[in-house]
């Protein structure tokens, strides 16, 4: 026996009606806590950041300054985060393959990986076509190290300072060679440098990586080479090569001797260097977060003591200062890359 509607209540014309009634208010009960849920959201991205283990890609190869240096920071995020910072090796086309996946990666802050002076300044201009935009397509946090090439040259090359050499070259146009380990590479833009700034003529011979490249010079078959520090400390200690300066704005504490050398040419200075960054469009809180720790991890005794004994330096920016400094760069190294005629099509 159905029960009778309260008084006052006014008769449902069938059963269906109520039950529409019921179904709409839930509806809309279930969806009034949702209105403005989105800006919510996005509010809150990365309040709880990192909350999982975070990839970093490193664009370039395992075993060479920019890896190592790469593990002994996501080594001590790691441990400064409580999350793992795992290091995934995405290398190819100088550093382009990598620089990709980056761009292309979920903008969540749990894919990160390694800024360059190869992929975001020198690329732009060395490459025709390239599958992201530098400036458009990343956001950078920091900046992570700064490392210098050496000038090194074959021991049997009568030279013993950086001017004995200028000289050298100067009195035997086209004679010599320099290595390098690829086209559009900093030992490549350091040599042509060194033949704009110190008007010398000589010969370019890239490499496909620098451990070739070391091993001609050692057998004479180029008389220099200017590779990142840390490649060719052994060869120095061991009196395979011998060394003139190092092309960083200031000397190396690794090997002070050394003059920088724009101490002897005005205006020379190459520093390889490394940024954290991710694809375009991070949370402007994870940003932060990861500005902290950053800096956090740069500052740390142990990862200090470890870059300077690759010869790096701990380079800790603002996001701010590091996107500046990647277009600065790009802009600084333009004229250089198209005076060599080097181009990728």
């Amino acid at each position: 026996m159905s029960t009778p509607p309260r008084p006052g209540t006014p008769a449902p014309a069938s059963g269906r009606v109520p039950r529409r009634a019921m179904l709409g208010a839930m509806a809309g009960a279930l969806a009034a806590p949702l209105i403005g849920a989105p800006r919510a959201a996005r509010a809150q991205a990365g309040a709880d950041y990192p909350s999982q283990p975070v990839r970093y890609i490193n664009i370039f190869p395992p075993g060479g300054a920019t890896d190592t240096c790469s593990r002994i920071f996501c080594a001590k995020m790691s441990e400064i985060a409580g999350q793992q910072f795992v290091v995934e090796n995405r290398s190819g086309s100088g550093g382009n393959v990598g620089a990709e996946a980056i761009a292309r990666s979920r903008p969540d802050g749990y894919t990160l990986g390694l800024g360059s002076i190869a992929s975001n300044a020198i690329a732009p201009t060395l490459y025709a076509h390239l599958p992201f935009d530098a400036g458009k397509d990343f956001t950078f946090v920091s900046g992570l190290w700064q490392l210098p090439n050496v000038l090194v040259v074959n021991k049997d090359l009568p030279v013993h300072s950086v001017p004995e050499l200028i000289a050298q070259l100067k009195a035997n146009p086209g004679k010599y060679a320099y290595g390098s380990s690829g086209i559009g590479t900093t030992p490549h833009l350091s040599g042509e440098m060194l033949k704009q700034k110190a008007g010398v003529d000589i010969l370019h011979v890239p490499y496909r990586g620098g451990a070739p490249a070391l091993l001609d010079l050692i057998a004479g078959r180029v008389q220099l080479i200017m590779d990142n520090l840390p490649g060719y400390i052994s060869a120095i200690q061991d009196g395979k090569v011998r060394p003139l300066a190092v092309t960083g704005p200031k000397r190396s504490a690794v090997v002070p001797e050394l003059p920088a050398m724009g101490e002897i040419v005005p205006g020379f200075e190459i520093t390889s260097w490394g940024a954290l960054c991710g694809p375009a469009g991070l949370p402007r809180l994870v940003v932060e977060k990861l500005s902290a720790l950053t800096k956090r991890a740069l500052e740390s005794p142990d990862l200090v003591r470890r870059y300077e004994e690759l010869g790096a330096t701990p380079w800790w920016t603002t996001p701010e200062e590091m996107t500046a400094f990647r277009a600065s760069e790009q802009a600084r190294l333009a004229p250089l890359i198209k005076a060599s005629g080097a181009r990728v099509d």
